[in-house]
């Protein structure tokens, strides 16, 4: 059963303790990885017939198997695909970032250049998942923000395969290439290239912890977007809401995974109770019931508050991955929160909506880290190069303050390089 605390009564330790894997595959990691950049695409086939068991020819999907895939989803299913692609495109086109240019002195121009990066790599979780949904919010910014290539890596099923929804949204999304291969060794594969997967520039993408790991050791030789940990929902809300949205919307975040954090932060102990009761009516019923079950009752957690904005307050402490706020007028408590990753306003904005459809991306800072970190947007697959341009008489104007400030810094080299160009002028 979730438990129930009062914000003031129990420790702080307790109100914000989250919850932490406890898996150390780092070693294993750095072995994979190892592995990967000294024997390529040997490696890879090695990993996929161990991990899984699928014995493959070729990583590379083939025009032939996405047709397949098409054929085999249903109609009604690739509607939706389309529906929810045209509302991310909607919103990340509004990410987009303009090269900007300053030539108002005379002689002197200064700017800066945004550049997507040359080749980005989704990983895409696979084998008997199947997130159609990830595709689509890792690729389409990628693309928007004008990648020359786009580069997906999965896992295969058994019989060698790629599931035909993850080809479907693939597909749909306008991926370039796409390769069979999953876990860490995926990771290295983009992170350093085979003879089959070229080196990419960032790798983005959630996965399990070999993922993460991997990820994380190849940090520096490429870009990525993030460390993700356990999926994170807190809901902050008073006491007219429904105890039945509520829970099932706790659910939605909690049948993810055994470490998934669901939280509720109310100003109401009577609602509190009721929620409790609305998710062991729930809990049953659910396909995922076990891990949800063990969600709730390890990590899940209801936090009674004395008002709504002390709930706030302790909603940014914590900085959730998702942050629903199910109050009359949410709008009107927008600007009191300081950290989230993503906000689901009012009763009828379900964290669900923005997983598939809504249109802002789903891939987002968890474990605290909305207080420094940002949503997955085209931000993430461009660069910015700055440019100076100065004439001589221009360089006269300053360069002997240029040299004074080098000097300051113990760089005469530095302060000679500004005055050289001038001072037989002088």
């Amino acid at each position: 059963m979730i438990k129930i605390m009062k914000y003031g009564e129990v420790p702080n330790s307790e109100i914000f303790a989250r919850s932490v894997p406890k898996t150390d595959v780092a070693g294993t990691v750095a072995e994979i990885i190892k592995n990967v950049r000294e024997n390529g695409d040997e490696a890879l086939f090695e990993y996929c017939e161990k991990f899984d068991k699928a014995q493959l020819s070729s990583l590379a999907v083939t025009k032939e198997e996405i047709d397949e895939a098409l054929s085999l989803v249903e109609p009604e299913f690739l509607e939706i695909l389309e529906k929810a692609a045209k509302n991310i495109r909607k919103f990340h086109s509004r990410q987009v970032r303009n090269s900007f240019i300053i030539n108002d002195e005379d002689g002197i121009v200064i700017g800066q250049k945004i550049i997507p990066v040359d080749r980005a790599g989704l990983y895409v979780p696979g084998g008997t998942a199947a997130y159609p949904s990830t595709v689509l919010m890792d690729a389409i910014p990628a693309k928007i923000a004008g990648c020359r290539e786009v580069v997906m890596v999965t896992p295969p099923t058994k019989d060698g395969k790629v599931n035909p929804v993850i080809l479907a949204a693939a597909y749909v999304a306008g991926i370039d290439r796409i390769f069979k291969v999953g876990g860490a060794q995926a990771i290295a594969a983009l992170a350093y290239g085979t003879q089959s997967i070229p080196k990419v520039d960032k790798i983005v993408g959630p996965g399990n912890a070999f993922v993460a790991e991997a990820k994380k050791q190849v940090f520096g030789v490429v870009s990525i977007d993030m460390i993700a940990g356990p999926s994170e929902i807190l809901i902050v809300a008073d006491g007219k809401s429904n105890p039945a949205y509520i829970a099932a919307d706790l659910l939605s975040q909690a049948e993810h995974d055994k470490m998934a954090s669901a939280v509720l932060v109310i100003d109401s102990a009577e609602l509190a109770r009721n929620v409790s009761t609305e998710l062991e009516k729930q809990i049953p019923l659910l396909e995922r019931r076990e891990i949800a079950r063990e969600s709730i009752d390890v990590n899940g957690k209801i936090i009674v508050a004395d008002t709504l904005d002390a709930a706030i307050e302790i909603a940014n402490e914590i900085a959730p991955e998702h942050l629903e706020l199910c109050v009359d007028n949410p709008f009107d408590k927008l600007d009191s929160i300081r950290h989230a990753g993503s906000i689901f306003m009012g009763r009828n904005c379900p964290e669900a909506l923005g997983d598939y459809f809504a249109g802002p991306n789903h891939t987002l800072p968890t474990s605290g880290t909305a207080k420094f970190s940002s949503p997955l947007s085209v931000d993430d697959f461009i660069k910015k190069t700055q440019y100076t341009y100065y004439t001589k008489d221009a360089l006269k104007k300053v360069a002997f303050d240029v040299a004074a400030f080098a000097k300051k810094e113990g760089l005469t080299a530095h302060a000679k390089s500004a005055v050289i160009r001038v001072e037989d002028e002088q």
